[in-house]
């Protein structure tokens, strides 16, 4: 299994934010979280990255324990949080570059997931010039560029135009062929 969760629960003072939930997903499944806004599915994403700690229970990505050695897992996932940061000064380019010497990946790189995200006529532009959908492809770069194996993408089509939405969701279908998507 790419992605294990089991009886994870997470609590805030008296405040239950998720409550023994279990699933799994494997290698090359695209997985929908649903639920009503409230219902823990930020939260659940942020235990998978490694963020916060569960409360209980046990998380598995790759088989690597998220709680145990979570530097470890974090270098199997690629995240887009639900609010995207960005560093809007930057360029696009010049941020993805950024991301690339944190992950230490080759700045060559960024020329790949510029082209495979669809950024190649927008990547002279500062991020503050950017549309929402461009933003978000900005943010799913950023997520892939260390070629994880599972990528988790926290509302990736929030506020994006009917044309936007197609397109993210054409980029998400084409990144679950070889990735585990949640």
């Amino acid at each position: 299994m790419s992605i294990q969760l089991t009886s994870i629960s997470k609590r805030y003072g008296t405040q239950q934010a998720v409550n023994n939930i279990s699933f799994s997903v494997k290698k090359g499944e695209i997985v929908g979280f649903l639920g009503p806004n409230g219902a823990g599915k930020s939260t659940t994403m942020k235990i998978l990255t490694g963020y916060i700690k569960p409360t209980a229970g046990a998380v598995l990505v790759n088989d690597i324990d998220v709680v145990m050695n979570p530097i470890e897992a974090q270098k199997q996932i690629g995240y887009l949080p639900e609010h995207n940061p960005l560093y809007l000064e930057m360029y696009v380019r010049e941020y993805l570059q950024f991301q690339a010497g944190i992950h230490k990946v080759s700045k060559d790189a960024v020329n790949v997931v510029i082209e495979k995200v669809g950024l190649t006529i927008e990547a002279h532009k500062k991020l503050n010039q950017l549309s929402k959908g461009y933003r978000q492809r900005v943010g799913i770069a950023a997520a892939i560029l260390h070629n994880p194996d599972v990528l988790i993408l926290d509302e990736p089509t929030t506020g994006l135009d009917p044309n936007q939405l197609v397109e993210i969701r054409l980029l998400i279908k084409e990144l679950g062929k070889d990735k585990t998507v949640l």
